[in-house]
């Protein structure tokens, strides 16, 4: 039983270093395909079955159990997503002859449109970080550059400082899979990049990394890191909204597309791989457009004083 629980822990920790260095997944991600994983492996322990003989009927049972503990659809999928790539590469690796995980779906996905920050709550969460400081110069530009390419925050974070060309205007990023992409970024953003390597940066970087975002001790700041640091500016807001990166991601599609921009470009400058992933804010943006007509167009509802 111990040699058979020493060989599970040496599979999982393969298949996170892969994860890692082979597909370049973010470190967010591999902690909750490991959650993922382990509670599986709970759940098969509480069953007696040993996780290399699982079956496609064990399987199901397993959603279910999932299912009556109330996990939300989406949560279902990323957690099937996890085990189908874990037991793939299980048998890559010869451990089991076939990924019983493949021929499972999952659940129906809920339909969540994309939530975003109106401009003005954007120019509020601007205003927010204190410029005199080293620290609220790398914040403000934080912000700046979360909107201004509507970059992920694993990308944001592995920015490089050789990563930026200065006089075009445009930086490269490393995307999903080890894929490079170059975005561009405008005046707003220039000027908070230029403040941010003239008067802070060198403070900032004790230890002389070559990465852009540094923490107040001079390392790398971390993807948790940038979500702490996005929780403490709207606080000091009067917006009533949650805050993540990816919400500011959301925001630079969604306002885009208002401003006329083409479902292509806006694929291309989030590094989406199929258009499907891009075509969600369309949804957005036609609710918009509904109430830009009905409180525009002189026909659109009946005048009640006539």
């Amino acid at each position: 039983m111990r040699w058979s629980l020493i060989k599970r822990i040496e599979a999982k920790n393969s298949y996170l270093e892969h994860l890692k260095y082979q597909k370049n997944y973010s470190d967010y991600t591999i902690d909750n395909y490991s959650r993922d994983i382990e509670e599986l492996f709970e759940f098969l322990d509480s069953e007696c079955i040993n996780y290399l003989d699982v079956t496609y009927d064990e399987i199901r049972v397993y959603l279910m159990y999932l299912k009556n503990k109330n996990d939300k659809n989406i949560s279902i999928d990323r957690k099937l997503s996890a085990l189908r790539g874990f037991y793939k590469f299980l048998a890559n690796e010869n451990y089991i002859k076939s990924n019983p995980f493949s021929l499972v779906s999952g659940p129906k996905k809920d339909q969540k449109l994309p939530r975003y920050f109106e401009y003005n709550e954007l120019q509020e969460l601007f205003e927010v970080p204190d410029l005199a400081t080293p620290i609220g110069k790398r914040d403000r530009l934080l912000l700046e550059i979360l909107y201004a390419t509507g970059i992920r925050v694993g990308e944001l974070v592995n920015i490089k400082a050789k990563d930026i060309d200065l006089s075009n205007r445009n930086i490269l990023i490393l995307g999903k899979g080890n894929k490079e992409r170059i975005v561009a970024y405008g005046d707003y953003c220039a000027d908070a990049l230029r403040d941010y390597l003239n008067n802070a940066y060198e403070i900032l970087n004790i230890k002389k990394s070559e990465y852009l975002f540094l923490n107040n001790q001079g390392g790398v700041l971390t993807e948790r890191g940038v979500r702490y640091i996005l929780d403490k500016i709207i606080k000091h807001t009067s917006i009533h909204k949650n805050i993540s990166p990816h919400m500011i991601r959301h925001s630079f599609a969604t306002h885009l597309l208002n401003e006329g921009c083409d479902l292509l470009t806006v694929q291309k400058l989030l590094g989406h791989e199929s258009i499907k992933a891009t075509q969600i804010y369309t949804h957005v943006t036609t609710d918009r457009l509904r109430e830009v007509y009905y409180q525009s167009f002189p026909r659109a509802k009946i005048d009640k004083k006539r």
